[in-house]
């Protein structure tokens, strides 16, 4: 638009007026379908959900990963940050990796700290460290379990995209041979999981269906999904790997772009990180800050069609790039005619 005063003085003939004028045409159309967009999401009709989705922020030390600390100091303050209420019916989503010395399996053994706040109107989402016996090896994996009130596993799923010498050592079997392994503190590396399914959450005549997404896969665009059959994305993290950087608002950002590419609300718990809800335009409606302690409740939505990126992807841009190769070419030729 700001070029449009240069094609008037540059010009040579009418043919390039018109050639310009139709390249600028483009992005005024795709504004008229941002604000169409805007529009049909603001007088949609408004979805409440017979259960909150509690999402934690919480700021607990990472010395957790390198000494002795007792998990029931971890969850004791978990549970006072989410303040649980019996009779509220309440999904929990609590951070990635944040009781590292218990697996999926041994969480029950902590069930005694759950039944004075936990009820039957509870769930739990959680960033818990899994294990699954392959042949002679175990295999490890990076996970979000949900558990009900009595810590019975539910459902879970496994990370697909781990982060290269942080969960794995990419070609760990020669690498080590070399030291190398001290870069993942010398633990075996996370295996990935299988795919990433879409977990639909069913409590009587409730239904919600949930995206899950694991650190850093927040930064896939175009690759978290493959279809839009679900009703919410739900992100945990740790953050506190970027020490005081500028890392964790960095991280947080991408979360913005996932939930306007998908015309879905996304739900983050991040522990030394940003906890937030961010809605189907990529405005931030509740956020528990960077270095705070607090949660964000999700009990209500804007009903909105998928976008056009969540039925194509990344082949949009593929598309827009050869329409634009397409259109130089013609209008070349046009203007040599």
């Amino acid at each position: 638009m700001f070029a449009s005063p240069a094609i008037f003085i540059l010009r040579e003939t009418k043919k390039d007026i018109a050639v310009c004028i139709v390249f600028l045409a483009m992005p005024f159309l795709f504004y008229l379908y941002g604000s169409s967009y805007k529009e049909r999401f603001n007088s949609s009709d408004t979805i409440n959900y017979e259960y909150k989705v509690r999402a934690i922020g919480s700021n607990i030390s990472l010395d957790r990963f390198y000494s002795n600390i007792d998990p029931v100091s971890v969850i004791n303050e978990l549970i006072d940050i989410s303040q649980p209420i019996k009779d509220d019916k309440t999904i929990f989503v609590w951070p990635e990796g944040i009781l590292p010395d218990v697996s999926q399996e041994e969480l029950i053994e902590f069930k005694w700290l759950f039944e004075d706040v936990f009820s039957q109107n509870h769930l739990l989402f959680i960033g818990i460290n899994s294990q699954k016996t392959n042949k002679e090896k175990i295999d490890y994996f990076n996970s979000l379990s949900i558990y009900d009130h009595n810590l019975e596993i539910l459902n879970f799923y496994n990370k697909i995209n781990l982060v290269p010498f942080g969960e794995f050592l990419p070609f760990e079997n020669i690498l080590k041979k070399f030291g190398l392994s001290v870069i993942t503190n010398n633990y075996q590396s996370f295996s990935s999981g299988d795919d990433r399914k879409i977990i639909d959450i069913k409590r009587d005549d409730f239904s919600l269906k949930i995206l899950p997404l694991i650190c850093y896969e927040i930064i896939y665009s175009g690759k978290i999904f493959n279809n839009s059959n679900f009703d919410l994305m739900v992100n945990i993290s740790e953050d506190g790997w970027f020490g005081s950087s500028i890392g964790p608002k960095q991280h947080f950002s991408h979360s913005i772009f996932r939930a306007v590419e998908s015309g879905k609300y996304l739900l983050r718990s991040a522990n030394n990180g940003i906890a937030a809800i961010v809605n189907p335009l990529g405005v931030v409606e509740q956020k528990v800050e960077y270095g705070q302690s607090g949660y964000i409740d999700f009990k209500k939505a804007q009903k909105i069609q998928p976008t056009l990126f969540s039925k194509y992807g990344n082949k949009i841009f593929i598309t827009l790039i050869l329409l634009y190769i397409f259109l130089i070419f013609s209008f070349n030729k046009f203007r040599n005619e």
